[in-house]
C-alpha cells in the first residue's frame, strides 16, 4: 500500500451534462506528443474526477432545458440547451437532490434496501405518491415551517445581535432557494393546482359528498350556557377567512418584495401564490371567488401538469437513470473508517465520440500519461460502459392492429458493440477492465432472466471472445430495476366538478383521475460490478467484514465467488425476485460467464440476506471451457506494475532480486503473509519466471490454486562492460 495507493479508480464513458468540460476537451491536441503535463492532469481531476455522488453533482450539475411552444400549446423539454433561442425563452431546470423525481427514487431504494421486499410485494405506488402535486406541497410546507421559525427568531433579535445576523444568513439561503422558481411556472403549478383545491374544498372531509356551504364561525357560549357556532361577520359572501398573523406581516412583505424584485416580468396572481404558498395565515380577508372559474383553472392546470411531467419523465428518464448509476457506485463503499475510497473520472462524452478514429490519440496520450508511469496515483484500473445495445425481441407483424399496444421506439442514446470494441482494444495495452452492462428496460432485468435465461447475452457477446482484449471485457448482467414498467403508475388527482348548489367538489368517476405512467426505471448493472469491486479493493472494507484482512495489500486477490465471500460482500440493492430456477442456476453455472448477480434466498451467520449478490465474477477470457475470474487479472496486473517499479523498468537483474529467496525479496515477503484474506499470494498460488535472454523477455507463471496465468514482460538488459 506505500507503493501503490490505491486500486480502484475508475473511468466512466458517459456523458452527464453537454455543457460541462469533457475529457477529450481538456486533453486537447496531442500531436506529437507522448504525455501529458502535471498541470494537465491536476486540471482534468480538477474538473472531472468524483469521489462521492455530492461531488459529482456539484462539478456536472445535471440540468433539463425547458421551453415553450406556442404553436401547440406545449411545454418542451431537452437534456441539450437549444443552440438557437435566447436563453430569456429557455429554463433551466437543475436535476438535483431537490428534483422531486430523483428525491423519490432514492427514497424508494432506500425504502425497499429498509424492508428488503422483492418486486411483487412492495407497494411501489407508496412512494410515486411523491411526484403528486399534494406530494410537492407537503414538502413545501416542510420548507414553510422552517422558514417561519428562523424568521420569528430573526424578528425577535436585536438589529446588530450576531445571531441575528447568522439566522439572517439562513433566511437569505431559504429565500434563495424559493426564489428559484418564481418565474417557473411549471414549478408553480402544483403549488397553484394544491392552492385551489385547498381554498375550493375548504371544510370537506376526504372523501365525503358535501352538498353544505361552508360558512365560516366562531365558538361562544349562549346565555343557558349552550354552546353555539355563530356565524362570523365577513364583508362579502364566499370570502375565504384567513386568520390573523401579526407575527407573519413582515414575512408577507419580505416575500412579496422578494418577488417584485426579481422578477422583471410579473404577475400579480403568480405573487400573490407565492405569499399564499409560504405565508398561509394573512391578515386581510381574501376578495371574492368566482368558483367556476377557479374549477376550470384548476382542470387546466392539473391536464398542464400531467402533460408536462408526462413529457419531463420521457426527457429526464435518461439522465436519471445514469445518475442513480452513478449514486450506486458510491453507495456500494459502505465503510465506518474510510479507506481507499473509490473515485470516478467522468468522461463527461459519448463513447462513439471518443473512439472516433480522429479522437483515439488523445485517450491514448492521457492513458500514457496515468497508466504508463511508476507513479500510480492517478492509475485507471476499471472503466464502466452502460447501455450497450442489446435489441428487443421481435414485434409480430400483423395485418392490422386492432387493439392499442406497446409502441418500441429504438433507443438512440445506447452504446454500440462495435464502439465497445474499438474501446477494448485500446484500454488492454493499458490493462483497464472494463465493465459493460446491456441497455435499460424490462428485456434486461431479473425477472426477464429468471425466465429466459443468459443465451442472448452469451451470443451477445460472442465476437469479444478469444481476443487480446477479452480479459478486460465484463459483462454484467442483469441490469437491476428501481421501478417495474408495470408499477409505475403515479396516481396525479382527479378533475373537479361543480355541484348542483354551486360549490365544487372532485369527481370520482374513473376517467376523471389523472394518471402518470413512468413506465420503468432501471440501473445499468455495470455501475454497480464496478462499484462493488472498487469497494472491496479497500482494506479497511475487507476489515469491517472479515476479521482476517490486513492493512498492508489491497483487495486485488480478493474472490468474490469463493466460500460464502459474495453473502458477505453484499451489494445495498434489496432482493427483486425470489430466484432463479434451478435449471437457470445449472446454465449459469456450466457457462461461468459474466459477472452476473443473484436475487436469491440465503442465509449467512444465521441471518438472512436481504440484499442481492454477486453469483458470477468472471471476465470472456476463455480458459478451455470455462471464463475466467476477474480477480486473476486484477493479480496480475497489480504484480505487473510492482514489478515495474521495484525493477526500474523491468531491469534484468532486479527481476531476479524481486522473485530470489531472499527473505526480503518481494515474493518472499508475499509468501511470508498468506493468512491474510486479501494476501497477494494465498495457500495454494506460486509465482515463478523465466528470462529469454535470446527473445529479451520475461515469462511470469503466477498459479492461483492450480490454475497458471502468464504475464509476459519485456527486459530491459544491463549494459556490458
Amino acid at each position: 500500500m506505500e507503493i501503490i495507493e490505491q486500486t480502484n479508480r475508475t473511468i466512466l464513458f458517459e456523458e452527464i451534462n453537454p455543457e460541462k468540460l469533457d475529457l477529450l476537451t481538456m486533453i486537447g491536441d496531442t500531436k506529437g506528443i507522448d504525455s501529458l503535463d502535471d498541470d494537465k492532469i491536476k486540471e482534468i481531476n480538477e474538473q472531472l474526477l468524483v469521489k462521492s455522488f455530492d461531488e459529482f453533482l456539484d462539478k456536472f450539475n445535471p440540468v433539463v432545458y425547458s421551453f415553450y411552444n406556442a404553436s401547440n400549446q406545449k411545454v418542451m423539454y431537452t437534456l441539450k440547451k437549444p443552440e438557437n433561442l435566447s436563453d430569456e425563452y429557455i429554463t433551466e431546470i437543475p436535476v438535483n437532490m431537490s428534483n422531486d423525481f430523483l428525491k423519490m427514487l432514492f427514497t424508494l431504494i432506500e425504502t425497499k434496501t429498509a424492508q428488503g421486499l422483492a418486486n411483487v410485494d412492495f407497494k411501489f405506488e407508496n412512494l410515486l405518491d411523491m411526484l403528486s402535486p399534494k406530494k410537492v406541497m407537503d414538502d413545501i410546507r416542510q420548507s414553510r415551517k422552517e422558514i417561519q421559525y428562523i424568521h420569528s427568531k430573526y424578528d425577535d433579535l436585536d438589529e446588530e445581535d450576531p445571531k441575528k445576523l447568522d439566522f439572517g444568513d439562513k433566511l437569505n439561503g431559504m429565500f434563495e432557494e424559493a426564489s428559484q422558481n418564481y418565474n417557473n411556472v411549471m414549478a408553480m403549478l402544483p403549488l397553484a393546482i394544491e392552492d385551489i383545491k385547498t381554498r375550493l374544498l375548504l371544510g370537506q372531509r376526504d372523501n365525503e359528498e358535501n352538498n353544505e356551504q361552508l360558512k365560516i364561525g366562531v365558538l361562544s357560549m349562549g346565555e343557558s350556557g349552550e354552546l353555539k357556532i355563530l356565524e362570523a361577520p365577513k364583508p362579502e359572501e364566499n370570502a375565504l377567512v384567513a386568520l390573523d398573523d401579526h407575527a407573519n406581516t413582515g414575512l408577507i412583505e419580505a416575500f412579496k418584495d422578494d418577488y417584485d424584485a426579481i422578477n422583471d416580468v410579473k404577475s400579480d396572481y403568480v405573487r400573490d401564490l407565492v405569499v399564499r404558498t409560504f405565508c398561509p395565515l394573512t391578515s386581510t380577508l381574501e376578495s371574492k371567488i368566482d368558483i367556476e372559474s377557479e374549477v376550470n383553472n384548476y382542470n387546466t392546470y392539473l391536464e398542464f401538469y400531467k402533460n408536462a411531467k408526462d413529457d419531463f419523465v420521457k426527457t429526464v428518464k435518461p439522465l436519471i437513470e445514469k445518475m442513480v448509476g452513478v449514486k450506486m457506485f458510491f453507495e456500494q463503499y459502505k465503510v465506518q473508517n474510510k479507506g481507499m475510497v473509490p473515485s470516478l473520472l467522468v468522461t463527461n462524452t459519448k463513447l462513439e465520440l471518443f473512439v472516433k478514429s480522429s479522437n483515439t490519440p488523445r485517450l491514448v496520450t492521457y492513458l500514457n500519461t496515468v497508466n504508463d508511469k511508476n507513479d500510480f496515483s492517478n492509475t485507471i484500473w476499471f472503466g464502466i460502459v452502460p447501455s450497450v445495445q442489446m435489441g428487443i425481441s421481435g414485434k409480430k407483424q400483423l395485418r392490422r392492429e386492432r387493439f392499442k399496444g406497446n409502441q418500441h421506439v429504438e433507443k438512440t442514446d445506447v452504446n454500440t458493440m462495435e464502439s465497445l470494441t474499438m474501446l477494448l482494444n485500446i484500454v488492454k495495452d493499458y490493462r483497464i477492465q472494463i465493465f459493460f452492462s446491456f441497455e435499460t428496460n424490462e428485456e434486461t432485468t431479473f425477472s426477464h432472466m429468471a425466465i429466459n435465461g443468459t443465451e442472448k447475452y452469451v451470443d451477445k457477446c460472442t465476437v469479444l471472445t478469444r481476443k487480446d482484449y477479452s480479459e478486460f471485457a465484463i459483462p454484467c448482467i442483469p441490469n437491476f430495476t428501481i421501478i417495474p414498467k408495470d408499477k409505475s403508475g403515479v396516481v396525479l388527482d382527479s378533475k373537479m366538478i361543480m355541484k348542483e348548489n354551486g360549490l365544487a367538489n372532485l369527481s370520482k368517476e374513473k376517467e376523471d383521475v389523472l394518471k402518470l405512467w413512468i413506465e420503468g426505471v432501471y440501473i445499468g448493472s455495470s455501475y454497480i460490478a464496478a462499484g462493488i469491486v472498487a469497494a472491496y479493493q479497500c482494506p479497511e472494507y475487507l476489515r469491517e467484514v472479515f476479521k482476517n484482512a490486513t492493512h498492508e495489500y489491497p483487495g486485488v486477490r480478493f474472490d468474490i465467488e469463493a466460500d460464502d465471500n459474495a453473502l458477505n460482500v453484499r451489494t445495498t440493492l434489496a432482493k427483486e425476485i425470489s430466484g432463479f430456477t434451478n435449471n437457470i442456476k445449472n446454465a449459469i453455472n456450466r457457462k461461468n460467464f459474466g459477472f452476473v448477480f443473484s436475487s436469491e434466498n440465503a442465509q449467512v451467520k444465521g441471518r438472512d440476506i436481504r440484499q442481492i449478490t454477486v453469483y458470477k465474477a468472471r471476465s470472456l477470457q476463455t480458459v478451455g471451457n470455462d471464463f475466467e475470474s476477474i480477480y486473476k487479472t486484477i493479480v496480475t496486473t497489480y504484480i505487473e506494475r510492482m514489478l515495474r517499479f521495484h525493477t526500474n523498468d523491468f531491469k534484468q537483474d532486479n527481476i531476479v532480486k524481486f522473485f530470489s529467496n531472499n527473505p526480503n525479496s518481494q515474493k518472499s515477503r508475499w509468501i511470508a503473509n498468506k493468512g491474510y484474506m486479501n494476501s497477494i499470494i494465498q495457500e495454494g498460488d506460486d509465482i515463478n519466471f523465466i528470462i529469454d535472454e535470446k527473445l529479451g523477455n520475461c515469462n511470469i507463471d503466477i498459479t492461483f490454486n492450480g490454475s497458471v496465468k502468464n504475464l509476459e514482460v519485456e527486459i530491459t538488459r544491463s549494459v556490458a562492460n
